[in-house]
């Protein structure tokens, strides 16, 4: 199980993406259509003064059920520990034991 505190950071930046988003697009389209260099480092000075947990690369994915970060898997949403747990109690549907 994680710790509750990262958890609650990862929660904390969820809410800082989706609130800051519109604002980060609407920033980005204005620098893409700047013509002069001082507009450039104006729009880049504005996409600084957003908040640095506001960017959607430092959200990380974690399972459902513990919280973990490592060892994800996308198509279930689990970490490696629980996925096994649950295919080996026939609790994923299609998922079978390898064997050859």
């Amino acid at each position: 199980m994680a710790k509750q505190s990262m958890i609650q950071r990862e929660v904390k930046r969820n809410n800082l993406v989706k609130r800051y988003s519109k604002k980060r697009q609407r920033i980005l389209q204005n620098l893409k259509k700047a013509n002069s260099l001082n507009e450039i480092f104006v729009m880049q000075r504005n996409l600084q003064r957003l908040p640095g947990n506001s960017l959607p690369i430092r959200l990380r994915n974690r399972c459902w059920k513990t919280g973990r970060c490592r060892g994800f898997y996308r198509d279930f949403g689990l970490s490696r520990h629980v996925l096994r747990e649950m295919a080996h109690q026939c609790l994923l549907p299609g998922v079978v034991k390898a064997s050859w």
